[in-house]
């Protein structure tokens, strides 16, 4: 199987006549990390929900590890680890009990070591200390560790994940990213829906940008980032001048920082315009300390392509 997921026009449209999602088409390659990308509201929890059965779409298809979807879920899903809008607990029960709950549920899942499947989960999201705890006393970060532990109970060949880092600290971020990264190594496609640009940077090898519940683009991320152009940057504590001479050559964009003593803008088209553009801030008494073009990010892509930014991080 050379894709996990795949949609083919498919549509949400709720009563009323608000179209959620609008023609997607898909693909997610197996063994990837996928970030799904965009701003709230722009249908990403929707399209996931489409996914994985939990409501029907208007139109078009969706196929996840080759069965066609809502059809296909009793044989799909217990191959799909999900953490969607947050986690169902019971607020009653502490951490531990709650995931006795979740993996009782699942008819495939062995009661004879049920017992350590629980513990390697809580200790995988770094829970152990807290298993003993009311989960109404849990904090949102807790919570969210605690619906990823849950996704993990048992292998599975697909880990679709909705904002999973969602009131977790920096800390916890990380530790999740890095979490994100072992399950990729192990084998498992993890599907990450995010709002986050600096999260999808770090952890994904593909991703699609969603926006007004239409796809922009999807593709490795490295080749997202490549299609938009770095900014043309100068390093030098003589900025002021350098913003004037870059003006004066038709550089456009022109920003000052003159705090970092830098100077940015839009870079030049042909390679022969950077030499022009450094031997003129030379010729003109500018102190060089540092002269090219930054490579894109992902936040460069997006803005091209949305005309709007993301948050960046957490």
């Amino acid at each position: 199987m050379t894709s996990v997921i795949e949609t083919r026009g498919l549509t949400k449209r709720y009563r009323g006549g608000q179209l959620a999602v609008d023609r997607l088409d898909l693909t997610v390659p197996a063994g990837s990390v996928f970030g799904f990308l965009g701003p709230n509201g722009s249908g990403k929890t929707t399209t996931i929900r489409m996914l994985m059965g939990l409501i029907d779409p208007t139109a078009g298809s969706a196929t996840v590890l080759g069965g066609a979807m809502p059809k296909a879920a009793r044989t799909v899903l217990p191959q799909v680890g999900a953490l969607i809008e947050g986690p169902a607990l019971y607020g009653f029960l502490n951490g531990r009990d709650n995931l006795l709950r979740y993996d009782s549920a699942d008819p495939t899942a062995d009661p004879r070591t049920r017992s350590a499947r629980v513990a390697a989960a809580l200790d995988r999201v770094g829970l152990t200390q807290a298993a003993g705890k009311k989960a109404r006393a849990y904090s949102l970060g807790m919570k969210q560790r605690l619906g990823l532990a849950a996704a993990l109970l048992s292998p599975r060949r697909l880990l679709v994940l909705d904002e999973p880092t969602n009131g977790l600290d920096p800390q916890g971020m990380r530790e999740i990213r890095a979490l994100v990264r072992e399950l990729a190594a192990d084998g498992t496609t993890v599907f990450l829906s995010s709002h986050l640009l600096d999260e999808i940077e770090q952890v994904c090898t593909h991703a699609a940008v969603m926006a007004q519940g239409r796809l922009l683009v999807q593709g490795p991320v490295a080749e997202l980032a490549a299609r938009a152009r770095g900014r043309l940057t100068v390093l030098t504590p003589d900025a002021d001048d350098a913003a004037r001479v870059l003006k004066e050559r038709g550089v456009t964009g022109v920003a000052v920082e003159a705090e970092a003593d830098r100077v940015s803008g839009d870079p030049p088209g042909p390679e022969a315009e950077l030499a022009d553009l450094s031997a003129a801030l030379v010729e003109a008494g500018v102190r060089v300390r540092g002269f090219g073009v930054e490579r894109a990010s992902l936040e460069d892509a997006f803005v091209e392509l949305t005309g709007e930014g993301f948050d960046v991080a957490g």
